[in-house]
């Protein structure tokens, strides 16, 4: 059983919504720990931008991030009312920009 704040963090390319090939292998071990542990929720926060981004389209970019994030899990089983989404844009207290963290809550 998994404590409740476990990161899985995703990173992206600076300017693509896309998930990466290097991704895409936590995120199918997410869905899977998600299938075989019903109670498990996630938290799909969305990072993007640079100094030269406006605030608003590096939110844009970050929701978009999340999202295809949230449609991975979907399209692996998981139900999307499993996974909240946010997003932060350029917003960051820890850790690089370009990135999606799935935080588990239980």
């Amino acid at each position: 059983m998994l404590d409740n704040g476990k990161l899985y963090r995703i990173p992206f390319g600076s300017t693509s919504s896309d998930i990466p090939n290097a991704g895409q292998g936590q995120l199918s071990k997410l869905a899977q720990l998600m299938k075989n542990e019903s109670a498990i929720r996630i938290q799909l926060l969305g990072y993007a931008g640079s100094t030269k981004d406006s605030a608003s389209k590096a939110r844009r970019l970050s929701l978009f991030r999340a999202l295809s994030v949230r449609t991975y899990l979907m399209k692996q089983g998981i139900r999307s009312t499993r996974m909240d989404v946010r997003a932060l844009g350029n917003r960051v207290e820890n850790g690089t920009l370009d990135r999606v963290d799935a935080v588990i809550r239980k």
